[in-house]
């Protein structure tokens, strides 16, 4: 189960501008490294064998195979992460597909209010529709112009830069819909629901 404990900030044409004082959330250290934290063994299954699926309150579930996944529109995002172990790593570059452009196969039930991802591992991490929608996440196949690492999540993984990195799964396989909000992995353990850095929303009572 991926243990992240992670955090992101900004988009393409998002980005904070100013200092890179001024783009640290409180509470952050600035680093040019990228700690790898997980929670039990990294999972690898054989690319033959993966799918991303988007399911629940949709009409019909919706499943791509990893060979029709690498033919969606790509983007490069270059953000600002931040964890909740304190560590702030600014102008990450990634590339990857948008959730605006998986969700457009996807027809929504009016009731779809709350997503939960979930990962190869049995790793999950919930957050409102509204945190994903709009070009605020995406699945990231590349990291630094290269495939992304197993260590760092990959072959896939969810990103989700405004809000501390843990709710951007590691080893990502897809995204289920849902009326009523459910606590993830870690949100279940006792770190906040919600994740924003620029609020220090580390745990429950934060």
């Amino acid at each position: 189960m991926s243990e992240e404990r992670f955090v992101s900030r900004g988009f393409v044409g998002k980005r904070r501008g100013g200092e890179k004082k001024d783009r640290i959330p409180p509470g952050q250290y600035l680093t040019n490294d990228f700690p790898v934290l997980s929670a039990g063994p990294t999972p690898y299954t054989p690319l033959d064998r993966w799918t991303f699926n988007i399911e629940g309150l949709v009409k019909e579930k919706i499943s791509w195979t990893w060979q029709e996944f690498l033919k969606l529109p790509m983007q490069t995002h270059v953000v600002d992460i931040s964890c909740v172990t304190k560590w702030t790593h600014l102008d990450m570059k990634w590339e990857g597909v948008s959730l605006d452009t998986l969700l457009e196969h996807a027809e929504l039930d009016r009731k779809a209010m709350f997503v939960t991802a979930y990962s190869d591992g049995g790793y999950t991490t919930n957050m409102p529709l509204t945190d994903i929608i709009n070009g605020q996440s995406f699945i990231a196949l590349k990291y630094d112009d290269k495939p992304l690492a197993p260590e760092h999540g990959g072959p896939a993984r969810m990103v989700v830069p405004h809000l501390y990195f843990w709710k951007s799964a590691k080893w990502v396989r897809g995204i289920y819909l849902t009326e009523k909000d459910k606590p993830g992995f870690w949100e279940s353990a006792g770190y906040h629901n919600r994740g924003d850095p620029w609020k220090e929303q580390r745990y429950w009572n934060d």
